[in-house]
């Protein structure tokens, strides 16, 4: 077992992924990776105009003619709701799409109306089973295992993929950035894209048959990338991201009020980051998030030390919504407390394809990258 050690930039450390690697400046893999990716061979903002040019027009061509040129998932989070605000801004037309699983605060529906109303942007809000959903979420529970997010982030994924299918519509606008999302180790999340994983946990402690829970397996998502051309584009990869300014803009464009935290949109999301994640599993997600900001130069390493350093959560707040969660769960604190007291099981305890198919596929595709490469020049 490793001695204890922490990065000298940024602030994980051998307990928040086991595996860590330092150079001899006590610098850690996730900083170099980092720097050597995004920093060292980033591409030039003259680069980066081009590249935004290029993916605006390649969208308002392929939805020419169509109601929609593209469609992107909106939570209210500061990251989709800059995005809505850019596409507006440079003259694209999405479809919005929300995922509604029961736990949004209230904080969070003001602010997506708010976005609405000020782009003028069309809003599909897809209502999850609030019973099935519940099932699954606790079956997750009930597993052990650590990643209680896949059942929302899965839903919400194969939602949008689902929409565009049906729209017809070739591009999946992202929030996804290098300088806020980049950093997050494995041991702190689980694949939201292994269907096996989330049909054999609730094969093993569901009780309701999902009817209305939108999945979607491996297949089915290789035929709407291939077949039907579905492809994720991150714009805000091209432009210069700085969160404080996003937030900032998104507060002063759409009355925007922010949650407290990263993904605290949701109720039930804010509850196991800032508490389950810590005292169960024993990760504090908040300094994967800073150490990204350390890395994109947004913030130093003394501020993240200091805000590390503070509770993820409001004493007052955290009450609240422990009672309002174990109760719309309709638990108890018996079947809490054991819960919590309940040792962590691996997520390959169960099906994955984290041990098949996928991996094998991801080792085709990666054998055959150089060929599709020359395929892609000769056909232009």
């Amino acid at each position: 077992m490793k001695d204890y050690q922490q990065c000298t930039h940024c602030i994980l450390d051998t307990n928040d992924d086991p595996s860590i690697l330092f150079d001899q400046n006590g610098i850690c893999n996730y900083c170099n990776n980092y720097k050597i990716k995004f920093i060292d061979n980033a591409p030039s903002s003259e680069e980066n105009k081009t590249r935004l040019e290029t993916a605006l027009k390649e969208i308002k061509a392929a939805g020419k003619g169509k109601k929609y040129d593209s469609i992107m998932g909106l939570s209210g989070g500061v990251d989709s709701s800059y995005l809505a605000f850019k596409a507006k801004e440079w003259g694209l037309n999405p479809l919005l799409v929300h995922f509604d699983n029961g736990w949004n605060s209230e904080l969070a529906v003001k602010n997506i109306e708010g976005i609405i109303n000020k782009t003028g942007f069309d809003l599909y809000t897809y209502v999850v089973d609030w019973e099935e959903f519940k099932d699954l979420q606790l079956s997750y529970i009930k597993a052990s295992v650590l990643d209680w997010e896949i059942p929302t982030d899965h839903g919400f994924f194969a939602m949008l993929h689902q929409q565009a299918g049906k729209h017809n519509i070739r591009h999946i606008l992202t929030g996804h950035n290098h300088q806020t999302e980049a950093i997050l180790p494995k041991t702190m999340r689980w694949s939201k894209m292994d269907t096996a994983n989330i049909i054999d946990i609730h094969n093993k402690f569901g009780k309701i048959k999902l009817r209305t829970f939108p999945m979607m397996n491996f297949f089915q998502y290789i035929y709407l990338q291939k077949v039907k051309k579905i492809s994720r584009v991150n714009l805000l990869e091209f432009i210069d991201y700085n969160k404080d300014e996003a937030k900032a803009l998104i507060i002063k464009e759409f009355d925007w009020r922010d949650y407290g935290g990263k993904h605290y949109e949701s109720i039930f999301t804010r509850f196991y980051q800032g508490y389950v994640l810590k005292e169960k599993f024993g990760f504090d997600k908040r300094k994967a998030h800073l150490s990204n900001l350390i890395c994109s130069g947004q913030i130093s390493r003394e501020q993240a030390l200091q805000e590390i350093a503070t509770p993820p959560y409001d004493p007052q707040q955290l009450a609240d919504d422990r009672e309002y969660v174990i109760k719309k769960l309709e638990w108890n604190e018996v079947e809490f407390n054991k819960m919590m007291n309940t040792a962590p099981v691996s997520h390959l305890h169960y099906k994955s394809y984290e041990t098949g198919l996928y991996r094998q596929h991801e080792k085709f595709m990666q054998r055959i990258k150089p060929i599709t490469r020359i395929i892609k020049k000769l056909v232009g």
